[in-house]
């Protein structure tokens, strides 16, 4: 459904984006993640047709975004960070001037706009002007706007930005819901917000994506956490280093009775070895377990390997 392959945008010296590649398939919900300076709005600005690429090229459903610019955005709904909202109008005004902008058949309007509030849980509001709407139906509004005209690519900025945590839960939920019949493009500086929502993460960082992967895939490792009582540290290490499949031995601290040691491994079998090793020695096992990544770790890794601020 998505596809940026090399994207580059520099601003006179700054480069903004390079290098930038990826594919999102249809019916993902993809969380674009990084720091504040990292690109994201770039890209989405580009997805979206608001800017060109000074390097690369963007399709969206097959069609190039800058040779197709009108039809790309007809495919695509679009929530800035900074909603587009009128306060002195009406909800129901607002909306059907975003259809009429949308070139939404007069047809087909009414389902379009009813489904579009329905969604939103706007339905009790529609006559009340914008203005006098909390920031979370002021965003349920924005989000109302970029969906009435079913797209096929529903792209996010930040939309839970400056919300209390009340608001974040019930957008997080429309997202959800949203994202059951169409693919969702989740761009945040929160990490949370995309364990929450998404089911893959693009990890943004000085311009380039630095991590491309599922969830489940960037939580899992073959790092092995290992406690040792009867053996002095540098025999326990050196042991554990002997162990088939086993890479990088560290010494983590002593404990009540012996001493931890973190193991990086290459092989799923690695944790047996690991076992084996320590009973034919015969020292005693205090602790085998897997390391389990959270995104947060993952993210402070890259940026600590980045040097940059998060």
């Amino acid at each position: 459904m998505i596809e940026a392959v090399e994207v580059g945008k520099r601003y006179g010296d700054l480069q903004a984006l390079d290098g930038v590649s990826f594919t999102i398939g249809r019916g993902e919900v993809v969380g674009l993640l990084g720091p504040n300076g990292a690109g994201k709005t770039t890209l989405i600005r580009i997805l979206c047709g608001y800017f060109e690429p000074t390097a690369g090229r963007v399709s969206v459903d097959g069609l190039d975004v800058v040779e197709h610019v009108r039809a790309v955005q007809e495919r695509i709904g679009y929530l800035p960070e900074q909603t587009p909202l009128y306060p002195e109008m009406l909800v129901q005004e607002y909306l059907d001037m975003v259809a009429d902008l949308r070139g939404v058949p007069r047809a087909s309007r009414r389902s379009m706009l009813s489904d579009a509030v329905h969604a939103t849980g706007l339905g009790d509001h529609l006559t009340r002007p914008i203005g006098a709407l909390s920031k979370g139906f002021r965003q349920r509004v924005g989000i109302a706007q970029a969906i009435l005209h079913r797209p096929k690519v529903l792209v996010l900025d930040e939309p839970t930005s400056g919300l209390d945590p009340t608001q974040v839960v019930h957008v997080r939920d429309l997202i959800r819901r949203l994202a059951e019949t169409t693919t969702v493009l989740f761009s945040t500086h929160i990490l949370s917000e995309v364990e929450q929502v998404c089911e893959r993460a693009l990890i943004v960082l000085n311009g380039r994506v630095r991590e491309d992967a599922r969830l489940e895939d960037l939580r899992s490792t073959q790092r092995v956490v290992v406690g040792v009582t009867g053996a002095d540290p540098d025999a326990a290490a050196a042991g554990l280093a002997a162990v088939p499949g086993a890479g990088a031995v560290r010494h983590t601290g002593p404990t009540s009775s012996g001493h931890r040691f973190e193991v990086d491994g290459t092989s799923d079998d690695l944790a047996r070895g690991l076992y084996r090793a320590v009973r034919d020695r015969g020292w005693e096992l205090d602790e085998l377990r897997p390391v389990v990544r959270d995104l947060e770790t993952v993210f402070r890794d890259l940026v600590q390997r980045e040097g940059v601020a998060a």
